[in-house]
């Protein structure tokens, strides 16, 4: 929920478990760096060691750990690790067949020797709690003036709760969208949808409502800086103000499968225009 992490004695908590049922373990680390981070600064004992100390623990306890490179490490690929022989020489023999050889798994040597780089650079406690650290500030801000935000601040981004944001917009009518698409309007900012657009429907072709509504502003790491989240600040605080112009939205394209992706929805009455002229009498054109 948010980006919440994980604590350390959680994960050797689940490993008992897959132990005790003789189940496999396996560690999605694509964002490995800033959960060791929040365990440096969060659970006790780890408060003295490293981020390199932790992530090494973290990586001592699944059967198998892959990542995406685009994260922490800041290039294009990824990596899959295993310390079970068998499973190793089954990957081994399909890796050819879907990447490439299983040496360099269809990425190109500049690619690997980025990705060595920047899996140096991710133990760096400084690198590692940097995006961290702008989340917290755009969180801790966003609420302290009122607006309705996932707390406590997470490590993958700042998530609106849309449900609360938009109390009149029902989720037949896709508010965590229809933020995400206010958002755009006043400010530019790209926000992404996780609420009820993300579930696909049931086999009747009924909506299948999320839990949560929630619109993810996410952010990269060494791409923004305090004057940016000062801007989406203060067009989100704008937004909040004028909320109640935000009407829904409805799919005029929606496809079987990955709607999500493939789908197009177009704004309710038209909000989207009287959004947009609302906010040029306080911004002018922009």
């Amino acid at each position: 929920l948010g980006g919440q992490p994980f604590s350390m004695q959680n994960f050797k908590e689940v490993r008992k478990l897959c132990d005790e049922y003789g189940i496999l373990l396996v560690l999605d680390g694509s964002l490995i760096s800033e959960n060791a981070y929040f365990i440096k600064k969060r659970e006790k004992g780890y408060e003295n060691k490293s981020v390199a100390e932790i992530l090494k623990e973290l990586c001592s306890i699944p059967d198998i750990f892959y990542m995406s490179a685009r994260k922490n490490t800041c290039v294009r690929g990824g990596l899959i690790a295993t310390n079970n022989e068998t499973l190793f020489k089954k990957m081994e023999e399909w890796l050819p067949v879907y990447e490439g050889f299983f040496t360099y798994g269809g990425m190109s040597m500049r690619e690997i020797g980025a990705m060595v780089v920047g899996m140096r650079e991710m133990v760096d406690e400084s690198v590692a709690g940097c995006a961290i650290e702008q989340i917290k500030y755009f969180v801790e801000k966003l609420d302290s003036l009122g607006i309705p935000v996932v707390t406590p601040p997470g490590g993958l981004a700042c998530h609106l709760d849309a449900m609360k944001f938009l109390p009149h917009v029902p989720q037949s009518e896709y508010p965590a969208g229809a933020l995400a698409a206010a958002l755009y309007i006043v400010s530019g900012i790209r926000s992404m949808e996780r609420g009820t657009i993300s579930m696909d429907r049931d086999k009747d072709g009924n909506e299948v409502f999320s839990d949560l509504e929630l619109t993810r502003i996410a952010l990269p790491r060494r791409v923004y800086t305090l004057s940016h989240i000062e801007y989406a600040i203060d067009r989100i605080k704008w937004l909040y103000e004028h909320r109640n112009l935000i009407k829904g939205l409805k799919f005029v394209s929606e496809p079987p499968v990955l709607r999500f992706f493939l789908g197009r929805l177009s704004p309710i009455d038209e909000w989207g225009k009287k959004l947009a002229e609302e906010f040029r009498k306080d911004y002018g054109e922009y």
